[in-house]
């Protein structure tokens, strides 16, 4: 599991976050929901190694040991897609491969195939992908690393209906002996994808104890977030 311990950030005179505590087990997709500014990027930042808390923990706990969490127990798929769009589809994932394959992995052109990028595609450079295409070489990314800690700020905000599809099909199959976090403003996502809620209000992860599924669920969320700060 992923065990944040009183995790607090501060800009200049704004508290961000004041004492975030939480037990993320794996095997499970975790919706992270919370107003804008309530610090959502901010916690996965900090989780991703890019940011520094100024004070607490963030620990992987696995069979009874405790360490803690590095950058290379996290993979991370941002609301952009940061990638280097002078290569081709292909010879991106051919690279990420030599850095983190094994032999077990799938060949670059299987990977392809998994996120359904045509022949044509995968050897057109990356800045002529659509927004979309972006996002599943993203994606494919956290797949190929295959890391114990997923983080997905807001990954399918500019993505097409059946690219949406496939890519959830996608991070479904990668739920087994992970944490996976999700960031979304898109409450439809997090009912189709999550197995459960924590909501970040008023600096703290709070969870809500009601199924994504449950009828009542968007009401009760509203009537939460409505009543935590709305900071930008």
């Amino acid at each position: 599991m992923l065990h944040l311990s009183n995790i607090q950030k501060a800009f200049q005179d704004t508290e961000v976050l004041k004492g975030c505590d939480y037990q993320f087990e794996a095997g499970k997709i975790t919706g992270i929901l919370g107003r804008n500014g309530a610090g959502k990027t901010t916690l996965f930042n900090i989780v991703n190694q890019e940011l520094d808390a100024d004070q607490g923990q963030v620990s992987w706990v696995q069979e009874g040991a405790t360490r803690s969490l590095t950058s290379k127990d996290v993979g991370m798929v941002f609301a952009e897609n940061y990638l280097p769009d002078f290569l081709t589809g292909y010879e991106f994932v051919q690279f990420f491969l030599d850095l983190h394959g094994t032999e077990e992995s799938l060949s670059p052109d299987e990977c392809l195939d998994m996120v359904a990028i045509g022949q044509e595609d995968r050897h057109r450079i990356i800045k002529g992908y659509s927004s979309g295409m972006q996002s599943k070489l993203s994606i494919l990314a956290v797949v190929i690393m295959q890391p114990p800690v997923i983080l997905l700020d807001e990954p399918l905000t500019s993505v097409d209906v059946v690219i949406g599809i496939q890519l959830k099909k996608l991070l479904k199959t990668l739920k087994p002996g992970r944490v996976i976090l999700l960031s979304t403003h898109i409450l439809q996502l997090a009912t189709d994808l999550c197995d459960q809620v924590v909501l970040l209000k008023n600096g703290k992860l709070h969870p809500l104890d009601l199924d994504t599924h449950d009828p009542e669920f968007e009401a009760r969320l509203l009537e939460e977030l409505e009543d935590g700060d709305s900071h930008d």
